[in-house]
C-alpha cells in the first residue's frame, strides 16, 4: 500500500499538489463569497468572477512565457527575459489608453467586451503550433509570437482598468444609498470599499493559483502520448545540438545523451531526435493556450450575462464654487505637496515591482535550474504566491483591524516601508542559501555535469519561504499603495494619479529582465539577490526618512 502511494506521488506530483491546493482554497472561496453577499454590493461577485476567468487565462500564459520562449526558439534567458519585460510593461501602460477610450466614449462595458475578444484573439494565435528554423536569423514565428503578445497586452489594457472602474462605481452607488439612511450607515458603507477591493483582488489570485498547473500538465500529457517525458534542461541542449550541427562541448553532449535516456528515448541522439523532442515539448505548451482562449470566452459569457445589472461609471460633474485668491494659493500649495508625496511613493513602487515581479523572471530560472523539483515543473511553483494571497489576506486584514482597535493604527506610508523591508528579507534569505551552497552564476551552472547540478540543488522549501516573504510584502504594499494614491491625489486629478501608479508599476516591470541577466552573468549567485535586497533596503530607508511628512500629507 505504502509503496503504491509512493509510486503514485512520484509520477503524479503535479496533480497531487493541485488537489491539495484546491482543498485548502475552496473553503476560503466560500468564505469570501458569503462575506461579499452579506456586506457588499450585489454586483461584486459577478464582476470578480468575470475578472477571475480573464486572470486564469492570463496566468496560464504568464506562468510559462519566459521558459516557453527559451524552449521553443532556443534564445537565451536574457533575450526571453527582455521580451517578457516589454510585454509586462505594455500590459500596464496600455491601461492608460484603454481607460481614455472608455472615458471618451462612455462605453465602459463595450470596451471591456472588446478587450476580452482581442485577448482571445491573441491567445488563439499563441495556441497555433507553428515551427520554423531559427539558426542565424530572427524567425518569423518569433515575430508572430510577439504580435500575439501585443494583442494580449492591448486587450488587457481595454479590460483591466475599466472593470475596476465599474467596481468603483458600485461602491459610489452603495455609499449614495447608505447616505439616505443617515451618517452612521454612510460610515459603515465607506468602510466596506477597501475590503471589497481586497475580495476582488483575492478572486484574481484564485485564477492565478490554479493556472500555473495547466500548461505543465498538458505539456506532460502530450509528451507521454509520444512515449517521452519532461525535462527542463533538455530543450536548451537540443537547440545547442541543432544550432551547432552536433558540435558542442563534451560535458553538454554527455548531459544530452544522459537526459535523452531519462525521458524515454532509446535510439541515436541526433538532429532528428532533438527536433522531434522540441516540437512535441512545445506543441504541448501551445495547446495550453487554448485553455486561455476558453477562459476568455467564459469571462465574456459571465460579463454578458450580468452586464445589465452592473452600473455605468458616471461622469464627475464639477460644481461651480466661488473662491478667493488666497484660497486658490492655499489650494495650489496643498496640491503641490500632495503631488510631491505621490511621486515620492511612486519612486519606491518602481523598486518594489522590479523586485516583486521576479516570480516570472529570475525566480522562474532559479526554480528551473537550482531547485530539486523532480517531476514538478518549475512553472507550478508560481502558484505559491497567489495561494498565499488567498490564505494570508484575512490574517493581514485582522492584524490591521486589531491594531487599529487598540489605538495603534499603522499609517499607510509606514506599512509600505515595512513591506519593503519584508521584500528585502526574501532576497537576504536567498543570499544566505546561495552562499551556503556556493552557487555559481547561471551560465557556469549550465556548463556543469548533470550529476554535479543535482548534488547542489536546493529543497523546494527555499522557493516556498521566498514566496511567503514576497506575498506578505505584496499585501503590505500593493492594495495599500492604491489606497495612498486615492488619499493624496487631488480630486480633479484622481484618474491621472491612478494612471501614474500604473506607469510606475510598468517602469518597474520594464527592468525586471535585469534579474535574469544578473543571475546568469554575475560571478556568484548571491550577488544577484544582494542587488534586490539593497534596492529594497534603500527604498525602505527613503520611506522612513519621509515618514512624518507623508503621514501629514495623507491625513
Amino acid at each position: 500500500m505504502f509503496e503504491s502511494l509512493t509510486s503514485f506521488w512520484q509520477t503524479n506530483q503535479s496533480l497531487v499538489i493541485l488537489f491539495a491546493v484546491l482543498i485548502v482554497v475552496i473553503p476560503f472561496l466560500i468564505f469570501y463569497i458569503v462575506k461579499a453577499r452579506k456586506e457588499h454590493p450585489k454586483g461584486l461577485i459577478s464582476a470578480a468572477l468575470a475578472n477571475m476567468g480573464e486572470r486564469f487565462g492570463y496566468y496560464i500564459m504568464n506562468a510559462v512565457l519566459l521558459l516557453f520562449l527559451c524552449s521553443k526558439f532556443g534564445i537565451s534567458d536574457d533575450a526571453a527575459g527582455w521580451i517578457y519585460a516589454v510585454f509586462y510593461f505594455l500590459i500596464y501602460v496600455l491601461s492608460l489608453p484603454g481607460g481614455m477610450i472608455a472615458d471618451r466614449t462612455q462605453k465602459y462595458k463595450g470596451t471591456i467586451i472588446s478587450g476580452l475578444l482581442v485577448m482571445a484573439l491573441g491567445y488563439g494565435l499563441l495556441s497555433i503550433p507553428v515551427f520554423a528554423e531559427t539558426t542565424g536569423t530572427i524567425s518569423w514565428v518569433l515575430v508572430f509570437t510577439c504580435v500575439a503578445l501585443l494583442f494580449i497586452a492591448f486587450g488587457n489594457g481595454l479590460f483591466k482598468g475599466n472593470l475596476q472602474a465599474i467596481v468603483g462605481q458600485m461602491y459610489d452607488n452603495f455609499e449614495a444609498e447608505a447616505a439616505k439612511k443617515g451618517p452612521e450607515a454612510l460610515a459603515v458603507a465607506k468602510s466596506k470599499r477597501d475590503s471589497g477591493f481586497q475580495i476582488f483582488y483575492v478572486f484574481i489570485n484564485i485564477g492565478g493559483v490554479i493556472a500555473p498547473f495547466v500548461a505543465p500538465l498538458l505539456r506532460e500529457f502530450w509528451l507521454k502520448a509520444h512515449n517521452l517525458a519532461y525535462n527542463s534542461d533538455l530543450p536548451r541542449l537540443c537547440h545547442m545540438f541543432n544550432d551547432n550541427a552536433g558540435a558542442m562541448p563534451a560535458t553538454d553532449m554527455a548531459n544530452l545523451v544522459e537526459l535523452s535516456g531519462k525521458v524515454g528515448h532509446t535510439g541515436a541522439v541526433d538532429a532528428s531526435f532533438c527536433s522531434q523532442y522540441l516540437e512535441i515539448f512545445n506543441t504541448g505548451v501551445h495547446f495550453s493556450f487554448i485553455a486561455s482562449v476558453v477562459a476568455m470566452l467564459i469571462s465574456l459569457a459571465i460579463f454578458l450575462f450580468v452586464k445589465n445589472k452592473l452600473p455605468n461609471p458616471a461622469k464627475k460633474v464639477k460644481k461651480a464654487v466661488e473662491v478667493t485668491q488666497e484660497e486658490k494659493n492655499a489650494d495650489a500649495k496643498e496640491i503641490k505637496q500632495r503631488l510631491y508625496a505621490l511621486f515620492a511613493v511612486l519612486g519606491v513602487a518602481v523598486f518594489f515591482w522590479f523586485s516583486f515581479h521576479q516570480n516570472g523572471q529570475s525566480l522562474s530560472v532559479f526554480a528551473r535550474d537550482f531547485v530539486a523539483t523532480d517531476s514538478v515543473a518549475p512553472e507550478i511553483w508560481q502558484c505559491i504566491n497567489p495561494f498565499f494571497v488567498i490564505v494570508l489576506t484575512p490574517i493581514i486584514m485582522w492584524l490591521f483591524g486589531a491594531l487599529a482597535a487598540r489605538g495603534r493604527k499603522i499609517s499607510t506610508p509606514r506599512k509600505i516601508a515595512i513591506g519593503m523591508f519584508i521584500t528585502a528579507c526574501a532576497y537576504i534569505f536567498l543570499m544566505i542559501v546561495a552562499v551556503v551552497n556556493d552557487y555559481p552564476s547561471g551560465t557556469e551552472f549550465k556548463s556543469m555535469s548533470d550529476a554535479a547540478k543535482l548534488a547542489i540543488k536546493s529543497s523546494p522549501y527555499v522557493l516556498i519561504l521566498t514566496y511567503f516573504f514576497l506575498t506578505v510584502a505584496e499585501l503590505f504594499i500593493s492594495p495599500l499603495g492604491l489606497s495612498f494614491v486615492s488619499k493624496v491625489a487631488p480630486k480633479h486629478l484622481q484618474g491621472i494619479c491612478q494612471g501614474l501608479w500604473l506607469t510606475a508599476t510598468a517602469i518597474g516591470n520594464l527592468f525586471i529582465a535585469l534579474g535574469v541577466t544578473m543571475l546568469n552573468e554575475l560571478p556568484q549567485q548571491w550577488m544577484c539577490w544582494a542587488v534586490f535586497a539593497g534596492f529594497c533596503l534603500m527604498s525602505m530607508g527613503v520611506m522612513l526618512g519621509m515618514l512624518k511628512w507623508l503621514e501629514r500629507v495623507a491625513e
